[in-house]
């Protein structure tokens, strides 16, 4: 998939308004990682049949260094997944409630997600910035994305929308997402927003 000739400009634009002074992500407002989480049953599952994924992840040298080549593959492959998948739960495609798996033609948000990361490691991104993450949307829906670790911030892959945005621009609250160390284990979030009202959610 690539994107048409008229798109280029926005497409660099975007990326230079990127390259602009950030604040601090370490700074009170920022996503905090405040221990350990349990995986979500999916991904357990997930873990036993495709062991291989779920390993310790060494060697990471950090969030990834957003070249404007790299972000330009993010905007790609999102989309390209988007578009390519049919949205449709797991009752609908497996008949049980809950099964993670990479999608041919249909799956829901977990699927788009795997599918997501499997593309950008193959585009050369470290595994230890791409994470699977648990959020609840506004209505208090659970969700998952993938999450993006780059020097310019936490970015947001969302199969419900073809924009990639930093995950404090998003609507979500964010609950956990894999470890950057080990793809098999899982960490809880402090969503840190003063705007964002985090509820006592047993996850």
């Amino acid at each position: 998939m690539t994107f048409r000739k008229g798109s280029t400009l926005a497409i660099a634009a975007a990326f230079f308004m990127l390259l602009a002074p950030q604040p601090s992500l370490a700074a009170p407002g920022a996503m905090q990682v405040v221990g350990k989480a349990n995986p979500p049953i999916g991904h357990y599952e997930l873990c036993r049949i495709y062991a291989s994924e779920c390993q310790p992840i060494s060697n990471s040298q950090g969030p990834a260094v957003l070249t404007e080549d790299r972000w330009r593959t993010i905007l790609d492959i999102n989309y390209t997944v988007n578009t390519s998948v049919t949205p449709m739960t797991d009752q609908e495609v497996y008949g049980v409630e809950e099964r993670w798996a990479y999608p041919s033609s249909v799956g829901d948000c977990e699927d788009f997600v795997l599918l997501k990361r499997k593309m950008l490691e193959a585009k050369g991104f470290d595994p230890s910035n791409l994470l699977i993450t648990v959020v609840l949307q506004p209505n208090g829906e659970g969700h998952a994305v993938l999450t993006v670790r780059t020097d310019h911030g936490d970015f947001i892959l969302d199969n419900m929308r073809n924009k990639v945005l930093l995950w404090s621009d998003t609507e979500y609250t964010f609950l956990k997402r894999q470890a950057s160390d080990h793809a098999g284990r899982w960490v809880k979030l402090q969503d840190g927003r003063p705007t964002v009202a985090v509820g006592s959610v047993g996850q």
